[in-house]
């Protein structure tokens, strides 16, 4: 079973992801902003995150950097799962450490096809 963390501070953006990720049979832990995340992804280590960008607290490219540089959690793919659709957002995503982009609004089978080809 896969654990995958998904991070949002939206809680119906969050309920939504995690239901399309227990129905295909993954564990699934939350946070709500980027410090969370990254404590959480620390202790538990999972086999891969969806990320929002757009949070308060610590936003999702800071989280990311943190985690890609962190030697614990530096080989957890990353994908970011935003409304941040432009070029320019994909490549400093890509650049913060994210292994994967999906654009709000999304299908489930775009968030299954990243768990498939990532996690």
């Amino acid at each position: 079973m896969k654990k995958v963390l998904v991070v949002d501070d939206s809680p119906a953006d969050l309920a939504n992801l995690r239901t399309i990720l227990t129905d295909v049979g993954c564990f699934v832990s939350t946070a709500s902003n980027g410090s969370e995340a990254v404590k959480k992804a620390k202790a538990d280590k999972p086999n891969i995150i969806f990320l929002d960008i757009v949070m308060p607290d610590m936003d999702g490219y800071e989280a990311c950097r943190l985690l890609s540089e962190e030697p614990s959690t530096k080989d957890i793919p990353i994908v970011f799962v935003t409304s941040k659709g432009q070029k320019a957002d994909r490549v400093w995503g890509q650049m913060q450490g994210a292994k994967g982009y999906v654009v709000k609004p999304y299908s489930a089978d775009q968030l299954i096809d990243q768990l498939k080809a990532l996690a």
